[in-house]
């Protein structure tokens, strides 16, 4: 396959140990590697949008967008100067990052904005390892990245869902075939990007119905005095030029 220009080496294998986990179905060896992995970028969408679209898994999955979201506030602060206090994630799949610092200013601003912003831009960046044919880097990065939030959760719920996620992670990393691990990274790609999408989706839908007096959109709105509808419609700009991204980097037509 091609990807930006260059013909790269893709990670489709179709033996391996006995105890390798496959996907549920055959038929991958009888294709071209380029038609292997643009099946496997399509299924990963394809379960990517099952997953957002479907109220039952996305209250699920939810969690893992919460974890993006609050652990890129974390970072921010971090970056930014702030002293971060703790983050808390709860089972209505809402967050928590609280940090210590100067209550306004562009620290303050940044940390506020960074929320909605992580999951697409986390997609992006998947999905430039998913097209560098670093599937391997791709999952250590994100076992290691839930490992940093692991050690800022302060309640056991968030405690759970950052081990639980983890734990995915790992039983892909060390238990996947490269088929397996190829089209999970895919997937993740798809839903953060998807996922970051319906989540300010959803907080416009609340604010509209004023109940969500401090989403970040407000805090942002107190802070800057740009309107709160306008941080979502940037928001919403980060997401779609994520998705059209990473759509650049994956989708390669036709397949050779």
């Amino acid at each position: 396959m091609i990807v930006g220009g260059r013909r790269y080496r893709a990670p489709i294998v179709t033996t391996g140990p006995a105890t390798a986990l496959e996907l549920p179905f055959d038929g991958l060896d009888q294709l071209s590697l380029g038609q292997t992995q643009a099946t496997l970028v399509i299924l990963g969408g394809l379960v990517a949008l099952l997953v957002v679209g479907v109220h039952g898994s996305w209250r699920l999955a939810r969690n893992v967008v919460t974890i993006a979201h609050e652990g890129g506030h974390a970072l921010v602060a971090i970056c930014s100067g702030r002293t971060l206090t703790k983050i808390l994630l709860h089972s209505d799949t809402s967050g928590v990052t609280v940090s210590r610092g100067r209550r306004d200013g562009p620290g303050m601003v940044a940390t506020a904005a960074a929320g909605y912003a992580t999951p697409p831009l986390l997609g992006v960046g998947a999905a430039a390892l998913v097209a560098a044919d670093e599937i391997a880097a791709m999952l250590v990065i994100a076992v290691i990245l839930l490992l940093a939030t692991l050690i800022l959760i302060r309640n056991a719920y968030g405690v759970f869902s950052v081990v639980l996620t983890g734990a995915v992670f790992v039983v892909v990393a060390a238990y996947g075939s490269a088929n397996v691990q190829y089209g999970f990274a895919c997937f993740v790609t798809w839903f953060l990007i998807v996922g970051g999408l319906r989540t300010v989706l959803e907080v416009q839908r609340k604010r509209s119905r004023r109940r969500a007096p401090d989403s970040d959109a407000d805090q942002l709105e107190r802070l800057t005095g740009v309107p709160a509808g306008i941080w979502v419609a940037l928001f919403l700009l980060v997401g779609v030029f994520s998705l059209l991204g990473a759509g650049r980097l994956l989708v390669v037509w036709p397949p050779l």
